[in-house]
């Protein structure tokens, strides 16, 4: 069973104006044409042979991954991103989107990234917002982070760093309450709790990212590696990762 966490609030005041809230709802959204829904990020090889079996374990499964990967990996990362996008430094956006990917374990958790990645570079294209990463029918598209255009498209909207960071942490969760609904099974009304049981979660991975510098970037969860590198030779599937 997950020990309780109290509920936190990040530190930095999240304000943002009717515009650029319309906007984070947008890239927050489960219906962002980006893909999210077909990967399972390693729950699915988890729960099928056997590691998670109840609300209870998964809840715990995903509380690991936000305070050791998502607010060690991908929020200290959108906001060093997001602040090169501001500037239009897109050598600094590449090479921070190079480093993004170097903390990706294993094969699927990089397919995840950069599949939703480029789905984003078609889309802000089509949305004719300004983007450093190669596209275009016959050229061959540059291996793309999707934090990376999360952070480009957050800054294009004028949406804050927190807002965003907060959006982000949002539809990660709940991109992977959904195939855990699928997969355990779940009730819905067992997912609406487990969503509820794990925002407080969510705060403090946002508290932890504000401290955590470029040099302090990086994860460890062999058990999630382990899942995700086993995933990819399971005999059926219903996730691509």
């Amino acid at each position: 069973m997950a020990t309780p966490i109290t509920d936190m609030q990040p530190n930095v005041a999240i304000n943002t104006d009717d515009r650029a809230l319309f906007r984070l709802m947008q890239l927050s959204s489960a219906s962002l044409p980006v893909g999210g829904y077909s990967f399972s990020q390693g729950l699915e090889y988890a729960i099928d042979c056997g590691w998670l079996k109840k609300q209870a374990e998964v809840h715990e499964w995903l509380e690991m991954q936000i305070l050791h990967a998502v607010a060690y990996v991908d929020l200290p990362a959108l906001k060093l991103l997001m602040v090169a996008a501001q500037q239009a430094d897109w050598q600094e956006v590449k090479r921070l989107n190079d480093l993004v990917l170097a903390c990706r374990e294993t094969k699927e958790l990089r397919l995840t990234d950069t599949a939703m990645g480029e789905a984003l570079v078609r889309l802000l294209n089509s949305l004719g917002v300004d983007q450093p990463f190669a596209h275009g029918r016959g050229s061959a598209p540059e291996a793309v982070s999707f934090i990376s255009l999360f952070a480009i498209a957050a800054a294009h909207w004028d949406i804050n760093y927190p807002s965003a960071a907060l959006g982000f942490a949002w539809s990660w969760l709940e991109n992977q309450v959904a195939a855990a609904t699928k997969l355990v099974p779940l009730g819905q009304t067992q997912a609406q709790v487990l969503i509820g049981d794990l925002q407080p979660i969510l705060s403090q991975a946002l508290n932890i990212a504000e401290q955590v510098d470029e040099e302090q970037i990086g994860a460890g969860l062999p058990a999630l590696a382990i899942a995700s590198a086993l995933h990819e030779q399971q005999y059926s599937r219903l996730f691509r990762s």
